[in-house]
């Protein structure tokens, strides 16, 4: 680990003396252009070359306030301002107006634009980075599949079987309880068998060990040396492309032998993506299986880093909130009364009817902040609210200094449910709260994913009290906690 810093600290600073002199030439020319135009672009700074002020943004990841550089800079310069982070020179945008023009862009003006190492690990067919009527093709599969009646009922039953199977073992488990690793059990099990119907089992497990080395290199320095943090990762991302390919392979070899019928239910997202056929129907319309592989993988990535951190995360805010927890539990236990009264099965329409059940999530989104921010790169020059964004820019709307800004939430850093019952909300917040993100890359599982926190919670609050240990939550490189969240649980079910 230390040598790989070494590396990566020295290739740093050889690049920056050598690129010194062209990146000041360069900036040097785009202001000259910009101010012949009468352009208006956001204020701000870039910091040193290259770098810029990437250390700034960074360090302040690992405060209690995450949003500081945000906020320091929109003091200074407005809501939208210009800077340099990790060596790309970017318009950054706090603004929910702007965020939601950026986001809501069809690809003409805007496309995504990500860190080097996000682009080596997913490679060139990754859902995060095509564009045009391929993802939209993609996007609307995966859409359609995860709304489907017979996929609504069968995923309710699955998810509530993980979740009582897992809780269950918390009652013999050593104290503490870490509750992010025990959720990403959760979560990812769920997940795999969403996308490939692979269950519990020696394939399970290699598939989550690889995954968690795999994805340690999203974020990182771009360098494919042996032993470094990239090269590792890419490693692990070779293995499971073999491993999910097979499973591809398999698929497809049981389609075309008519074991499977193009008729018969589709299990998994891995079937949706080899059954469909293109406009015309005909094979070269088909999606590669290469492109069906890697997708399959990326989208993993909810089950291991996003949905059980959201978990992880409303854990410790009910921990530190007795008045919500009790009303939560309060609200739940009444629920759990009427489906004993009944006899009837719980379905996926219940869970997401609990009102308060459903603000403490939207809450827990909103201060959460796992997807933190989204980033973009203009096409040409665009101009939004008086603001001009140059052509070849990136963009990096900031989802977290949207949902911390006092002016769109009063007490933001305060973890308040009821927030969500107020009649405005509605309408305020409709632009302000973007979680999953929005436009066309609105994350198609975003109602899976409420699924999943409602019966975590239901079951969680009904069978269980627990008490936290002290812990912190860490902003970057992506949202945690520090010691994972240790609990000490106790069963009040008979």
């Amino acid at each position: 680990m230390r040598m790989e810093w070494i590396v990566g600290c020295w290739v740093l600073v050889g690049i920056f003396v050598g690129s010194l002199c062209w990146v000041s030439k360069e900036m040097k020319k785009k202001n000259e252009s910009q101010n012949n135009k009468g352009a208006k672009v956001p204020k701000g700074k870039l910091g040193w070359p290259l770098i810029g002020e990437t250390l700034d943004f960074i360090a302040c990841g690992y405060t209690s306030r995450p949003v500081s550089f945000m906020e320091k800079r929109r003091s200074l310069y407005g809501k939208v301002f210009k800077t340099n982070i990790l060596g790309t020179p970017i318009i950054v945008s706090t603004d929910a107006e702007v965020n939601k023009v950026v986001l809501k862009n069809h690809g003409n003006t805007f496309i995504p634009a990500y860190p080097k190492s996000v682009k080596e690990l997913l490679g060139k067919f990754s859902i995060l980075q095509i564009n045009g009527s391929i993802h939209k093709r993609v996007h609307g599969l995966i859409g359609g599949f995860l709304k489907s009646p017979q996929f609504k009922d069968r995923i309710t039953r699955d998810i509530e079987n993980s979740v009582k199977l897992n809780l269950a073992r918390w009652r013999h488990m050593q104290s503490p309880i870490y509750v992010q690793d025990e959720t990403q059990k959760i979560t990812f099990e769920i997940l795999v068998k969403v996308l490939m119907s692979v269950g519990p089992g020696e394939d399970l497990n290699f598939l989550k060990r690889e995954f968690e080395e795999f994805i340690k290199g999203l974020i990182c320095i771009p360098i494919k040396l042996p032993g470094t943090r990239l090269y590792k990762s890419l490693k692990a991302r070779e293995r499971l492309l073999k491993m999910v390919g097979k499973i591809v392979e398999q698929k497809k070899k049981a389609m075309e032998n008519n074991s499977i019928q193009e008729t018969s239910p589709v299990n998994d997202a891995m079937d949706v993506l080899l059954r469909d056929g293109g406009d015309q129907n005909n094979e070269t319309q088909r999606l590669p299986l290469d492109f069906i592989t890697g997708n399959i993988i990326e989208m993993m990535i909810p089950g291991e880093e996003t949905v059980p951190v959201a978990m992880t995360l409303a854990v410790k805010f009910l921990s530190d909130s007795p008045v919500a927890l009790d009303k939560l539990r309060d609200e739940n236990m009444e629920f759990k009364r009427q489906k004993v009264g009944s006899s009837e099965n719980y379905a996926w329409t219940d869970y997401l009817s609990l009102p308060f059940t459903q603000n403490v999530i939207s809450e827990t989104l909103r201060m959460a902040n796992i997807i933190n921010a989204i980033w973009r790169k203009a096409l040409k020059d665009v101009e939004i609210k008086g603001y001009l964004i140059p052509q070849g820019w990136c963009v990096l709307a900031s989802l977290t200094s949207v949902h911390m800004d006092e002016e769109n939430y009063e007490n933001p850093y305060q973890f308040d449910p009821w927030r969500w019952e107020k009649l405005e909300a509605a309408v305020n917040y409709t632009c302000s709260f973007t979680p999953f993100g929005g436009g066309q890359r609105l994350c198609p599982g975003l109602e899976l994913s409420r699924l999943e926190l409602s019966i975590f919670l239901h079951h969680l609050v009904t069978n269980y009290r627990w008490v936290a240990e002290k812990d912190e939550i860490v902003h970057f490189p992506t949202v945690k906690m520090k010691r994972k969240l240790p609990i000490s649980v106790t069963s009040t079910s008979t």
